[in-house]
Parts: C-alpha cells; sequence; structure tokens
C-alpha cells in the first residue's frame, strides 16, 4: 500500500563537501529568499504585518539575487533585434507629475480613475520614491513601478489585495509573449513569487476566496496573452481619455471586469 519505489527512483544522492545547504539554483541557495517563501507562502493575514510589506521585502532580496549584468545582457541583445524596444529605452521618459495634477480629470476617465484611488487611500503617485536609473535593467524597474496602477485600471483589477493577481498574471503572461524566454524569466521572477503567496494562502487559510484569485489569474493572463506589449505602454498619454478608449488606443484588449474587494475583505 505504501510502496513508492515507482514514483522514487531515478532520484541521487549528491555528495559535497560544503559545510551550508547548497543546490544549483541561486534562489535557493538565498537563506533570506527561503525564510520569505516559507513565511508569506504559508502564513496567514495579519494587521501586525501588513501583506504590502510582503513585496518590499521581496524586491530588496531580490536586488542581491538577480545578476544585474546577465539580464541588462539580454536586454541588449533584444534591443538589437527589437526596434520598439530600444527606441523605448532610447526615450527613456519618465513620468514626474502629483496627486494633484489628476484632480483636472473628468470622472470615468484614466486619470480620475487614478485620482479617486489616490485620494480615498491617502497614497502617494509613486509606490516607490523615482530615482535615476543607471542601466537598462533600473529603468524596466522604475516604469515597472510607475505603471503599475495603470495595469489596475486599464486591465480590469481592483484595487485591494486580490485584486492584485489580476496585474500580476497579465505581466507574467505578457512577457513571455513579447519578450525571449530567459529575458521574460528573469524580468518575473518577482512576480511568480509575489503572486504565488495570494494564490496559497487562499487555498490554505481563505478557501473561500479561491474560485475569485482563480479567476483573477485567467482574466490577468487573458489581458497578457492578448494585448501589445504593457512594459512599452505610455499611460501618461490617455489620463484624459475614458477608460474603455484607452484600452483600445494603447492596445489592451481581453478584458473583462469582476469584484475582488467582497473576497479581499474575507482576508482581514
Amino acid at each position: 500500500m505504501n510502496d513508492y519505489s515507482y514514483l522514487m527512483k531515478g532520484i541521487e544522492e549528491v555528495e559535497t563537501d560544503s559545510s551550508v545547504l547548497v543546490s544549483s539554483s541561486k534562489y535557493l541557495n538565498d537563506p533570506r529568499l527561503r525564510d520569505w517563501v516559507s513565511t508569506h507562502l504559508l502564513r496567514r493575514n495579519g494587521a501586525d504585518v501588513p501583506t504590502p510589506s510582503d513585496s518590499i521585502k521581496l524586491v530588496m532580496i531580490m536586488r542581491e539575487i538577480q545578476d544585474v549584468d546577465h539580464i541588462n545582457a539580454l536586454f541588449a541583445e533584444e534591443r538589437a533585434r527589437n526596434p520598439a524596444l530600444d527606441a523605448w529605452f532610447n526615450e527613456g521618459f519618465v513620468s514626474t507629475f502629483e496627486r494633484d495634477d489628476l484632480a483636472k480629470y473628468a470622472d470615468g476617465t484614466v486619470g480620475n480613475a487614478f485620482y479617486t484611488q489616490l485620494m480615498e487611500n491617502d497614497l502617494a503617485v509613486d509606490i516607490v520614491p523615482r530615482f535615476e536609473p543607471k542601466n537598462d535593467f533600473e529603468y524596466f524597474q522604475l516604469r515597472s513601478g510607475q505603471t503599475h496602477d495603470f495595469e489596475h485600471i486599464l486591465g480590469g483589477g481592483g484595487f485591494d489585495f486580490i485584486g492584485e493577481i489580476v496585474p500580476y498574471y497579465m505581466r507574467l503572461t505578457n512577457l513571455f509573449v513579447h519578450m525571449p524566454a530567459e529575458l521574460a524569466g528573469e524580468l518575473s521572477a518577482f512576480s511568480i513569487l509575489g503572486s504565488t503567496r495570494i494564490i496559497t494562502r487562499a487555498v490554505l487559510h481563505y478557501p473561500q476566496t479561491w474560485l475569485t484569485v482563480q479567476d483573477g489569474m485567467e482574466r490577468g493572463a487573458k489581458v497578457g496573452r492578448e494585448s501589445d506589449p504593457l512594459y512599452l505602454m505610455k499611460y501618461e498619454d490617455v489620463l484624459d481619455l475614458p477608460i474603455e478608449e484607452a484600452r483600445k488606443q494603447l492596445g489592451v484588449r481581453g478584458v473583462r471586469e469582476a469584484d475582488t474587494a467582497t473576497a479581499s475583505a474575507l482576508w482581514t
């Protein structure tokens, strides 16, 4: 009844002289990341550790694990064969507007939707303070942070914790559609870990939210698969447009709206 030898065959014991844990995975080798994964994929939610703090800790860890020189080399290869990406980097556009600049936009527009979200939650425009990017990877990260909330708005992801799964899966899918797999994988390392904490916590601790989470994954993946490159989009050009019109102009497709706030309320 308990003979699993068939499934276990082929496993080889690996000898090592190392006095510490070591593997062929740079991610597994980092004790901080092992702790982050075991903690935030398995824990319950609590006011003592607000969920937004999970991702900030992950960003700081990933900065030290990932090989920035290798990622920039991959970007260089892709720029050589992708004129649109090369032009995007050459332009180097960085958004500089502030929250009050959004007050002028009419109801129903992208700018008003963003302004309402910021005012209702007393938030600043920038999730992370602006910085001067020193290379392509840093610029990519800067713009990813600046456009994240717009991906919520244009992609149909609610501004609540479960709603985060939509832009996560938009990016996770869209990058692999429009970029070589190795580069897309490097750029998605944060997203796969950050999104998986939502998935595991839903099943382990809040199962009544699981179908909403799963639906968010499917909705985000559909947008990512059908849309033009999300990372190249300049959402600042459509602040004055109604949301549906902005989607058409930018090339955001496959959007299906759904409520995630009700399920997210169960997480508290």
